[in-house]
């Protein structure tokens, strides 16, 4: 399947002047309504049942981008606010307040809008240890630092800013493993940073690596906090014959009723799980079921039925969600990720220049991760219907973490061509690859570890 580019940006239109004003009035209409304003001004004055309040709502304006060379600081609480947040209980932390919603309302945290953040981001490029080399945008000499101060805003209710103690009271004695691709490396790189930047918070160790460094296990001792991240691009079994570049030597087989078992075998020892599918199924790839092929996937000259890359996607998907509801782990799908390569595709010379966030209206999601999306919210529902039917009624165990809108208004949070360190030291015209897809660290991703905690703390009251 060839991924199109239908990304059509068109801009918003203003009103000039969206409230009219009338400036006709009669004598009779200006006595009656002044002799109404000064009773409910008596009223005010004289009632000791109503309260004052008022909150401006300012809007600051965007930091002026900081040159690459200044690292930026981490953000220290104050000592009463760390006695306060240590002698809370672990588990009563409601962290979300409800701005527009009240408690018994839902409040979707997906749909909203980026907005300036003149604080930025939790931690730097120079003072987490975690960030992989082609995603430390700022080491590697991008010019710019205006995309690390937005945040996203939902509509209906504030999204707090994550915040390391609570998030580790949360996990005490407890396990959180992320399952999927380089984008779920990228994520669990971001917590880390997070997690690792207040002075009273401890580090993590690592304690496993597999001999490809691509599966990770870290802990937090003094919380008995375990992290992982496991590589399973397809989340099922999949034979895969590439070297380290990417390079083929034989199509990909997968086995379309087998889970991955580098997860599934340990899955019993999570609490939590955020897992995701993504981009690797695209892939020319031939798909097995009961150890006999069944078709493929873009495989000219095999002469093999062509089932699709969706038909693989939704078994998978399928397989994994099922799976995942008759365990005890809560886990976390998280949506496909949209990339913002223009002007070509990640081989053909595509670029990510853009320097701000897209506003709504601007954008719109893409042929296919319109299509793999759907897929997503298909068999995640269908998981959740059967969950809560053989369950408590309500689905407590499967959790839609949709970050694919948010993610499409950020074409500015990817290395681009600072994947690699200073791309035009030598020559500022050189074509150099562009990586639109991963994130920059510190960078839009982080955000996503906002809604992990919101969503987790908020004991279910999210889809």
């Amino acid at each position: 399947m060839k991924v199109k580019e239908i990304m059509s940006r068109h801009g918003l239109p203003s009103d000039s002047n969206p409230f009219p004003f009338y400036k006709n009035s009669h004598f009779l209409v200006k006595f009656a309504a002044s002799f109404l304003l000064f009773g409910i001004a008596c009223r005010l004055l004289f009632s000791d049942s109503v309260m004052f309040s008022s909150s401006p709502v300012l809007t600051p304006p965007l930091p002026s981008s900081q040159p690459s060379s200044i690292a930026l600081i981490p953000t220290e609480e104050e000592p009463e606010q760390e006695q306060q947040q240590d002698s809370a209980d672990p588990m009563d932390l409601s962290i979300t307040q409800m701005s527009h919603s009240s408690p018994k309302e839902k409040c979707d945290l997906f749909a909203g809008e980026w907005v300036p953040d003149p604080s930025g981001p939790n931690y730097t490029n120079r003072s987490c240890l975690h960030i992989q080399e082609h995603q430390n945008c700022m080491r590697n000499g991008r010019p710019d630092s205006g995309y690390l101060y937005w945040r996203w805003k939902p509509s209906g209710c504030d999204l707090p800013k994550f915040n390391p103690r609570k998030f580790l009271k949360l996990m005490r004695n407890k396990s959180l493993a992320f399952i999927g691709d380089s984008i779920s490396r990228n994520h669990v790189q971001s917590l880390l940073c997070i997690l690792s930047q207040v002075n009273q918070v401890e580090r993590a160790v690592e304690v496993y690596s597999d001999k490809e460094d691509k599966s990770k296990r870290w802990l937090f001792q003094s919380h008995n906090f375990t992290l992982s991240v496991i590589w399973a691009p397809f989340l099922i079994k999949a034979d895969i014959f590439e070297d380290n570049n990417g390079v083929s030597s034989k199509e990909t087989h997968l086995h379309l009723d087998k889970l991955d078992l580098k997860w599934a075998e340990q899955y019993d020892s999570f609490d939590y799980a955020v897992i995701a599918g993504g981009k690797w199924f695209l892939k020319t790839a031939v798909y097995l079921e009961n150890d006999e092929v069944a078709g493929c996937h873009y495989c000219p000259g095999l002469n093999l039925t062509e089932l699709g890359m969706d038909f693989a996607y939704r078994k998978a998907l399928s397989l994994a969600l099922d799976f995942a509801s008759k365990h005890r782990a809560v886990m976390f799908l998280r949506t496909t990720t949209p990339d913002h390569f223009e002007n070509g595709e990640w081989f053909s010379g595509g670029t990510c220049n853009r320097t701000v966030p897209f506003g709504e209206g601007e954008v719109d999601v893409g042929e296919l991760d319109r299509a793999m999306r759907g897929i997503e919210l298909e068999e995640f529902d269908k998981a959740a219907a059967a969950a809560a039917v053989v369950g408590s009624g309500e689905n407590v165990g499967l959790k839609l973490l949709d970050t694919t809108r948010l993610s499409l208004l950020r074409p500015d949070g990817h290395p681009g061509a600072y994947m690699q360190f200073q791309p035009f030291a030598k020559d500022k015209d050189a074509k150099v690859q562009n990586d639109c897809l991963h994130w920059c660290l510190p960078g839009p991703i982080d955000s996503w570890n906002d809604l992990v905690m919101e969503m987790i703390s908020n004991g279910g009251l999210y889809r």
